[in-house]
């Protein structure tokens, strides 16, 4: 899921603050301490290679988004793909992989011990 920042909805607008609003943009129920990570991948990066050996060969980890800078799509096991873009803000489901077709920074905020396991699985296939 994505959402671009003019459509999510304006919940304050006052002189000198303006507050916006997405309700329902993923559930964290089940999950213990949350991580913030920063990510920068270069153009033409897809771990989708690295992901291999994990459920589904696809990141099992939920992750709640910001695209500082470039864009980024998300590959769905259906088949389905969806790109976030600079000023986006996005969701991504258990079942997920990711490309970059340029240079692009995000800030994410990942259930930490699930999202541990994948990083850990991902430098065991980069030191290979």
């Amino acid at each position: 899921m994505r959402i671009a920042k003019e459509d999510i909805p304006v919940r304050i607008d006052v002189p000198g603050a303006k507050a916006r609003q997405q309700t329902e943009f993923g559930d964290v129920s089940g999950y213990n301490t949350m991580g913030a990570e920063y990510f920068s991948f270069g153009a033409g990066t897809d771990i989708t290679e690295l992901l291999h050996g994990l459920e589904g060969n696809r990141c099992q980890c939920p992750h709640w988004g910001y695209v500082v800078k470039g864009e980024i799509t998300a590959l769905y096991l259906d088949g389905s793909e969806e790109t976030s873009r600079n000023g986006d803000l996005f969701y991504w489901p258990p079942g997920h992989s990711v490309r970059a077709e340029q240079d692009t920074d995000i800030v994410m905020f990942s259930p930490q011990h699930e999202h541990g396991l994948v990083i850990d699985h991902i430098r065991r296939q980069v030191a290979g």
